[in-house]
């Protein structure tokens, strides 16, 4: 499997990736030992938590509102093939006229999320009243751009609140590592921030020190630690800490990755006032 992220290669070898493990969701745990697998872990793995038709509908909804030429000629929005082409004309992704910054505001993304199993989850997680943070996110990857999410924790962009929070990432569509796929820094929830400030000065934003770095590689030697991935199916979730590393891989496939990341907090405790309103891919935070 050749893999990179944001164009630079890293090898797939057993020494630099290992499986992400599962929990089963037939028969969830009670909620004391979901929170004590969380906080293990660093991450939930839940396959087949949400229904797979309805996160397939919703990839058809999205790929639908893209300009004409986007798809593949002869392909349906529902498979969300790349024509290899991006339209004239259309905007960055994610910042208003793009269809992402309005599907995000859409009676069909609120439906979509607006779903019990979630809340339940959550308030389980962080065994309280939970709700979920305004600033919800839509990323849309196709082949060709060599761009993904660097190494990070999602707390260093999140900072003026409570760090009581959890993410659940949604891949919408199947995503395997080719797709461009989340892979978590094993175990990397417990280390302290000041074992990878050093790998900050390696990157390819210098002026954004919010990202770890952008060779995965070089950080998983760094800190001697494998990546952990999985063959994602529309219908996963995935559940993580604020302190987790995480990053994506390239997509090289026909099939675009689309994928959403939601948070939650506790109802009593304090939120980033950056994270109350909508997301647009512009608005710095």
């Amino acid at each position: 499997m050749n893999l990179s992220s944001n164009g630079v290669a890293i090898p797939f070898s057993p020494e630099l990736f290992g499986p992400l493990h599962a929990t089963g969701t037939d028969d969830l745990p009670d909620p004391v030992a979901l929170r004590e697998r969380l906080h293990e872990d660093g991450y939930l793995y839940l396959p087949g938590f949400l229904d797979r038709e309805d996160v397939l509908r919703l990839r058809a909804r999205y790929f639908s509102q893209l300009p004409a030429g986007f798809l593949a000629p002869g392909t349906s929005a529902r498979e969300g093939l790349f024509s290899g082409r991006v339209p004239e004309g259309i905007p960055e992704h994610g910042v208003a006229g793009h269809p992402a910054h309005a599907f995000v505001r859409s009676e069909t993304f609120d439906r979509f999320l607006d779903d019990p199993r979630l809340r339940k989850l959550a308030a389980d997680l962080l065994d309280g009243d939970a709700r979920m943070l305004p600033r919800r996110i839509l990323r849309h990857f196709h082949r060709g751009v060599r761009r993904a999410s660097r190494a990070h924790v999602d707390f260093d962009y999140m900072n003026e609140g409570s760090p009581r929070v959890v993410t659940m990432w949604i891949p919408v569509g199947d995503c395997p590592p080719q797709s461009g796929a989340l892979v978590y820094l094993e175990g990397s929830h417990r280390l302290p921030p000041e074992a990878y400030e050093p790998l900050r000065d390696t990157t390819d934003r210098p002026g954004d020190r919010r990202q770890i770095c952008h060779d995965l590689e070089f950080t998983a030697r760094s800190l001697d630690r494998r990546w952990l991935w999985t063959d994602f199916s529309a219908g996963d979730l995935m559940v993580h800490l604020p302190r987790i590393i995480h990053a994506s891989l390239d997509a090289t496939t026909e099939a675009m990755r689309l994928s959403i990341d939601t948070r939650f907090m506790r109802q009593s405790d304090a939120p980033d006032p950056r994270w109350l309103r909508a997301w647009s891919a512009d608005d710095g935070a």
